[in-house]
């Protein structure tokens, strides 16, 4: 049996790994807002510390700046969702290899009274082509996160222009998904979320569920080490035992175990 912890995981800004002789007694983890927002990080992180003795600390942003800021050495681990973004951060010789972690799925949320008539779909582009030919408001992160790198993706399918568009209809809010969904309910708007965050999204009223299932909307996460031969001080080896308990069967159970609202989240599917 794992036992639920609750902790408020440690969102620290501008922490350098800079000198050849870095306190391993600590690690930092670059990581996607989804993680922290949706309580994974603070239900599993203290089961990892109470094991080993490293004390993790947690950057949450969107995966663009995650991987930015893990590219100029402020980190030791980089945890997001966006596998080609990855792959290309490990092709460039910055991390040491990338492993898959666990996955969920996006999912379409809208107003109740859904104005576009997508309630009930599955095809994500469909849905997001009828939404732009009606222009009913639709509320992007526009950050260059995981969820806007794969929202932008579902447009393109579309062949929607979307310059036009921004600041109308479309809208794009420059926010976490949090503060996203919380524009999308006060503005009555479509929005892409993972599935995760919109559980655990507490302003949920008047919102709702209205297109998943696409295997277009499959949302994988995965985990990357920092290269020390890029930035001498990563703290690797203490790095290193985070990102094979992540993917071993405890950090895999530990995954699987958290749930809220009686909904599983994360689902671990590291090889």
């Amino acid at each position: 049996m794992i036992a639920h912890w609750t902790r408020a995981a440690m969102i620290t800004l501008g922490l350098g790994t800079t000198g050849a002789h870095a306190d391993e007694s600590f690690i930092v983890v670059q990581s996607t807002t989804s993680t922290q927002n949706s309580g994974l990080l603070d239900s599993i992180l203290p089961w990892f510390e109470a094991e080993t003795g490293i004390d993790v600390r947690v950057v949450a942003v969107g995966t663009g700046q995650a991987i930015r800021n893990a590219t100029n050495g402020d980190g030791d681990v980089l945890l997001v969702h966006a596998k080609a973004a990855e792959d290309q951060f490990v092709a460039g010789g910055w991390g040491v290899q990338r492993h898959d972690v666990m996955y969920n799925d996006f999912v379409l949320v809208g107003p109740t009274e859904d104005p576009a008539g997508v309630a009930g779909g599955s095809d994500i582009v469909v849905a997001l082509t009828t939404i732009a030919d009606v222009e009913a408001p639709f509320a992007s992160r526009g950050d260059d996160s995981g969820t806007h790198k794969a929202e932008l993706n579902h447009w393109a399918a579309t062949g929607v222009d979307l310059t036009g568009a921004s600041g109308g209809w479309y809208r794009e809010t420059g926010s976490g998904m949090g503060a996203t969904l919380n524009v999308a309910a006060g503005m009555g708007a479509y929005v892409l979320t993972d599935r995760a965050t919109w559980i655990a999204f507490a302003n949920k009223a008047g919102m709702e569920v209205l297109v998943e299932g696409d295997a277009r909307l499959f949302n994988q996460y995965g985990v990357i080490l920092v290269n020390p031969e890029k930035h001498p001080g990563v703290r690797a080896e203490s790095g290193q035992t985070f990102i094979d308990w992540l993917i071993g069967p405890d950090g895999q159970a530990a995954i699987a175990n958290y749930k809220l609202e009686g909904q599983q989240l994360f689902f671990p599917n590291a090889q």
